[in-house]
């Protein structure tokens, strides 16, 4: 028996790293966008992205590939994933008229049988108000993960998938090809499905917010938060996979759009928030730390300070700017000068007068007066401390991340700053 024909209608983060997960999967696929160049690029092997493992994958499999910006193509398809991204305004607000479009172009060329799955992050109501048969209309959750992309879309905890009646049996072809990735499959109403992507994002974002609150007591009170954070994963109840890092905020779009939505609702229907709203308010706080540190170890006393920043991706290996903890922290020191670093996203994204691009990490901290690593590209720890301290002129290292080890960096002259703990100040490590 053949393997169903797979389409996905948007070429962009979610379209292709899903499109590469069906290839590893065995299935061939049509891959679909209205932007040429993002056609040519992936003819030639260059996806718009960036993900690890990700041009590997379609290589792999190119010749089970189709792509195109021929929308007419889509109807040799059995199904249909509307697969865009789906853009958020400075309110994490989401734009969903790019994706209403696309869904109507798409829909006029389906087959007849074919079944129309959205995978794209829509509001709760959203797709049980479309106008398309419901037995042949589903929405799949996504959870892919910038920079995982590739892996949790090829190997994912399960499938949950939104029906007009999660009675009723899946349909033959969406059946096998969701079976194909082994692992459990969740049949619930639309709205139920919606709502479940807001829910995961919301317990992530409560484990976050814990991790910062008590992180942050960490760093006055002399304990430590990675010392902490074993004991609470051994705990059945938080588990091994708990979300109990820190961080300089929640970035990258989603979780944000997500709180947001809640709020929406909240003040819609008259329940409460506050919890939501806490949230909020903590990702924002804790967001300014690496900017009122650098000011309270270099700027208040030297103003003219130049100060090398790694890393302006939102995280590492990713292009994705959308709420970057990196760009908002230099966005808060204007006047300022700035030397930049990131593998893949250019110094131009600062959008600083006074901010200029280095080719690779340590010339942007040759003669700086400090450095900051807002994020944590694996590259970037690879760099020995004794290079570090020997290429900058002075001696502040904020590093949220803990992408350099403190101690080493301590030994080898250098004060660090790190989320979730007390500075470590190379005076220190003289006299340890």
């Amino acid at each position: 028996m053949s393997r169903s024909l797979i389409g996905f209608a948007g070429m962009t983060h979610l379209g292709v790293n899903s499109a590469a997960a069906a290839l590893t999967r065995g299935f061939s696929v049509v891959g679909y966008d209205a932007d040429h160049g993002v056609i040519e690029g992936l003819l030639v092997g260059r996806p718009p992205v960036v993900e690890p493992g990700l041009p590997e994958a379609l290589a792999r499999h190119a010749a089970n590939v189709s792509y195109t910006a021929e929308l007419a193509k889509l109807a040799r398809c059995s199904i249909v994933y509307i697969a865009t991204d789906v853009p958020t305004d400075d309110n994490a607000t989401s734009d969903l008229s790019g994706i209403r479009t696309l869904i109507d172009s798409v829909m006029r060329v389906l087959s007849k049988d074919a079944l129309l799955v959205i995978l794209c992050q829509v509001p709760p109501g959203f797709t049980r108000a479309l106008s398309f048969p419901p037995e042949r209309l589903f929405y799949q959750v996504e959870t892919l993960v910038f920079g995982q992309a590739v892996e949790r879309a090829t190997h994912p905890e399960r499938f949950i998938l939104g029906c007009a009646d999660p009675a009723v049996p899946i349909p033959r072809p969406l059946a096998e090809f969701l079976a194909a990735f082994e692992c459990p499959i969740l049949p619930m109403r639309y709205e139920s499905a919606e709502l479940a992507k807001i829910s995961i994002n919301c317990c992530l974002v409560a484990s976050v917010s814990v991790a910062n609150t008590l992180a942050e007591i960490c760093e006055n009170l002399g304990a430590v938060w990675s010392e902490i954070v074993p004991a609470l994963k051994l705990d059945k109840r938080i588990g091994q996979h708990a979300y109990l890092s820190p961080g300089l905020g929640i970035a990258g779009g989603n979780l944000e759009r997500d709180l947001a939505t809640v709020i929406g609702f909240s003040e819609r229907y008259g329940t409460d928030s506050g919890v939501v709203k806490a949230w909020v308010a903590n990702s924002r706080h804790r967001r300014d730390w690496a900017a009122s540190s650098i000011r309270s170890a270099v700027l208040d006393s030297n103003p003219k300070a130049t100060i090398a920043v790694w890393g302006l991706a939102y995280k590492e290996n990713t292009h994705s700017t959308k709420n970057s903890p990196s760009l908002a922290t230099i966005a808060q020191l204007r006047g300022t000068s700035f030397r930049l670093h990131d593998p893949v996203v250019p110094s131009s994204a600062a959008k600083d007068p006074n901010a200029i691009g280095a080719d690779d990490p340590v010339q942007a901290a040759a003669g700086a007066d400090a450095l900051m690593i807002l994020t944590p590209w694996p590259q970037y720890r690879g760099i020995a401390p004794k290079q570090i301290a020997a290429s900058m002129r002075g001696r502040v290292v904020i590093d949220p991340y803990a992408v350099l080890d403190a101690k080493a960096a301590a030994s080898a002259g250098l004060d660090i700053y790190t989320l979730g703990r007390p500075p470590m100040l190379a005076q220190d490590a003289r006299h340890a």
